[in-house]
């Protein structure tokens, strides 16, 4: 009996196992006698059998780091933090699903015996990430506004901290006992409802572009001072909680503001030492990282003995540090990927395991914690609105950072667990609050959207960081329709992946745009070629994605973009090519909305060979060519130096008469240039008829250019094997996305690239969006 019990137990685990390769590894025998001597534990806990404590807590580790990063990922898809995912992942471990769907496999996994071991890591973990959140708190951001910023932020602050005591009136009684003392109550409460995350604000102001930005600049300085003074809001917290009173917290008190002194004077003064020290090696060596490290473990247990918590020691000495760039990269670049990757979900499943949704069991509990919502979003955001709307900040900016300063996120959870170790709030508390984190994070980034929608933050940038070119641009392009007629009449999207090795792109969309401008005419302001360079974010957490490091990498970035602008064949195109630079979590989606946002008529990409396909229309290129609301042309170049020879396959469809465009583009700017459009007849059949559009064109065309036009027809049993032996005469192959050419849409967005593969040419790929087109008018030369 019990070893049909032990079969379907592992049965559910390996449906809960997120990865493929632990649910391959649990058909190993040995790993099923492994995994039995888990359940043994909770049959007997004393059995010879029974697997070793530290095994037990490699193997919860394991999972936990699997599902976190897979959960984390798949948040990541719907636009939200990556550690709203991994902080789910935990609550998924703990009672709230896996306690309640199988509780003997709960039991097994995590019992009783192995949950202290987890907490020794999360507690090293939080050591470590307090450091790194203090490392990143840089000076510079209390520099902007900062009139303001005190003041928005502390009624952020003030507001929420007095409806969350008046609350504490209301729960006191129900979630609490004789045990704590009101004020302890009310004090954690207080700072539990007004706390704002700082790195989860930081990492969204990232990923929003807003860096650069009024808005942005004034969310970090009101954030940056909203963190310093909840983090004392509470220690206070903590004091008054271990003595029980104010009066005997005041020797703590002071006790800590000696301390925060002694380590921003002495402290301090031998770090900048380390920091000249580093400008003189240029190179963090394993001598002086392990004295660092020493140093934040000794500050936090120096914090712990004063009274406080070992999390602040850890801060300050991170707030110390000297903000060296170098120094600060390489400290944070050789902490965080163990901290983050390995210990901080282990936080977050121990967080998870003393979360218990179940407890909320009633419809008053229910009442209750929205109850407790309500008043944090409230509190929060009307503070903060009614503070910026004060201090003369417009409508929307106000709103947009009220729902910004209404973050809480990991920070959120740090407190709660602090508060529920010391019993000043319950488990039925702890799991209100929890879910008040998760939802007031998880909305941010919608309502912000909604709020300040990416066109007004493009015309937000800041004067001192923007390219006045695509500013002026932008302000054109979102204006209203008197302004219409000034736009540029033909723009062409860019995306460049490594400015060095793709001049050949550049050039082709600069090809592509002249005849609109008229090179060497007057009017040059009728185009205009975007090079857009994306910076992925992978992790919600790395340095990289901290606005000050993600505007070093901007400003690298733009300079090389400049370089490659600059490189450029005819210096008179150098007028219309305005780079855009912009940090995404997602490549695909941002180039169609840039692109959308910038009424942008093509996207011009290069090819690049996806990681994990074959498929040279896969990956992200095959996501723009599937989801762009413009259209779209792909560029596999096979290193042509000059594209005289032009080679257009037609089959009559709409994706074509876009390469004919293109085709005639390339052609009327250049007299040494020629064009072939070729048709092909299929087993003795007519080749397909040229579209009326094209041969009105046609006979609107200069003489001289028409004579380099040639349209043939030839026979052969496959179209597209007649294209590829024409392609070996030819410089450039402009072929539509059609099924004579290798080159369709099948099923999930993927494309065949049959013509990709075999083409001895280089070659462009067009996919047109539109059904009607009647664009090839526009080719002809201006008179």
């Amino acid at each position: 009996m019990f070893a049909c019990e032990r079969m379907a137990l592992l049965v559910r685990l390996l449906c809960l196992l997120p990865s493929i390769e632990l649910v391959s590894i649990c058909f190993d025998r040995q790993f099923c006698r492994l995994y039995c001597r888990v359940l043994s534990i909770r049959k007997n806990p004393k059995a010879k059998n029974a697997m070793p404590i530290p095994i037990l807590v490699l193997l919860e580790v394991l999972i936990v780091i699997a599902l976190s990063r897979l959960v984390g990922l798949g948040f990541r898809a719907f636009k939200q933090p990556q550690v709203i995912g991994e902080i789910v992942a935990g609550i998924m471990l703990g009672p709230s699903l896996l306690g309640l769907v199988a509780p003997d496999l709960a039991t097994a996994l995590f019992p009783a015996e192995a949950v202290p071991f987890l907490n020794v890591l999360s507690e090293v973990g939080l050591i470590f990430f307090m450091f790194l959140v203090g490392l990143e708190l840089n000076p510079k951001y209390l520099k902007s506004n900062l009139d303001i910023a005190i003041l928005t932020s502390h009624v952020s602050i003030l507001v929420p901290f007095s409806l969350g005591s008046l609350l504490a009136l209301l729960l006191y009684p129900i979630v609490s006992n004789n045990s704590v003392s009101f004020t302890a109550f009310a004090l954690f409460l207080g700072a539990a409802m007004s706390i704002t995350a700082f790195p989860v604000l930081a990492r969204i102001i990232t990923e929003h572009n807003l860096q650069n930005t009024k808005l942005g600049t004034l969310a970090l300085t009101c954030a940056a001072v909203d963190d310093v003074t909840a983090w004392c809001l509470l220690a206070v917290a903590i004091a008054v909680t271990r003595t029980n009173s104010m009066l005997g917290a005041l020797p703590t008190i002071i006790a800590s503001l000696i301390y925060i002194g002694f380590m921003l004077t002495v402290v301090r003064w031998f770090l900048q030492r380390l920091s000249k020290h580093y400008n003189r090696t240029g190179r963090l060596t394993q001598l002086v990282l392990s004295g660092i490290y020493i140093g934040v473990v000794a500050s936090a247990l120096i914090t712990e003995l004063i009274g406080i918590h070992l999390i602040f020691g850890a801060f300050l000495l991170g707030a110390a540090m000297p903000k060296n760039a170098g120094l600060t990269r390489e400290l944070a670049e050789k902490t965080e990927d163990f901290v983050l990757i390995f210990l901080l979900p282990i936080f977050f499943a121990y967080s998870g395991l003393r979360t218990q949704i179940g407890l909320l069991n009633s419809p008053e509990l229910w009442l209750l914690c929205a109850a407790v919502l309500g008043v944090a979003i409230v509190g929060k955001y009307v503070g903060t609105y009614v503070a910026a709307r004060v201090c003369g900040i417009g409508n929307r900016a106000a709103s947009a950072l009220g729902w910004l300063m209404n973050t809480r996120g990991l920070t959120e959870l740090i407190v709660l667990n602090i508060g529920l170790s010391l019993g000043v709030i319950s488990p039925l508390l702890f799991t209100m609050l929890v879910i008040m984190a998760l939802v007031t994070t998880f909305m941010t980034s919608p309502l912000l959207e909604w709020t300040y929608p990416k066109r007004l933050i493009r015309l937000d940038i800041s004067e001192v960081n923007s390219d006045d070119s695509e500013l002026e641009y932008s302000q054109m392009a979102e204006s209203s329709e008197e302004n219409a007629n000034k736009l540029p009449t033909y723009r062409i999207l860019v995306p460049v992946a490594n400015p060095s090795t793709q001049k050949g792109l550049l050039q082709l969309a600069v090809a592509l745009a002249q005849p609109a401008a008229g090179i060497g005419g007057d009017d040059l302001q009728s185009a205009a070629v975007h090079p857009l360079s994306l910076i992925e974010l992978n992790d919600d957490y790395a340095f990289e994605s901290t606005p000050a490091e993600a505007d070093r990498i901007i400003q690298e970035r733009r300079s090389r973009l400049s370089e490659l602008i600059e490189s450029l064949e005819l210096s008179e195109a150098r007028k219309f090519v305005h780079p855009i630079i912009r940090v995404t979590n997602d490549v695909a989606r941002e180039t169609a909305q840039i692109a959308q946002i910038d009424r942008a008529d093509l996207i011009l990409v290069g090819w690049h060979r996806p990681t994990f396909s074959s498929n040279r229309l896969g990956g992200r290129v095959g996501q723009i060519l599937s989801n762009a609301k413009v259209d779209v042309a792909i560029f596999v170049d096979r290193g042509r130096e000059r594209l005289n020879n032009l080679l257009v396959p037609y089959a009559a469809n709409i994706h074509d008469d876009l390469g004919l465009e293109l085709a005639l583009r390339l052609l009327v700017n250049s007299e040494e240039r020629r064009l072939t459009v070729l048709r092909v007849a299929v087993d003795g059949e007519a080749g397909n008829e040229l579209s009326y559009e094209f041969q009105r064109v046609m006979e609107q065309l200069p003489v001289e250019v028409r004579s380099r036009i040639e349209t043939p027809i030839v026979e052969a049993a496959e179209p597209i094997q007649a294209v590829v032996a024409a392609s070996a005469n030819a410089d450039l192959t402009i072929a539509g996305t059609s099924r004579e050419w290798g080159i369709e849409r099948q099923t999930l967005g993927q494309y065949t690239d049959e013509l990709a593969v075999q083409c001895h040419s280089s070659l462009l790929i067009a996919r047109c969006y539109v059904k009607v087109r009647s664009h090839l008018a526009s080719v002809l030369p201006q008179r």
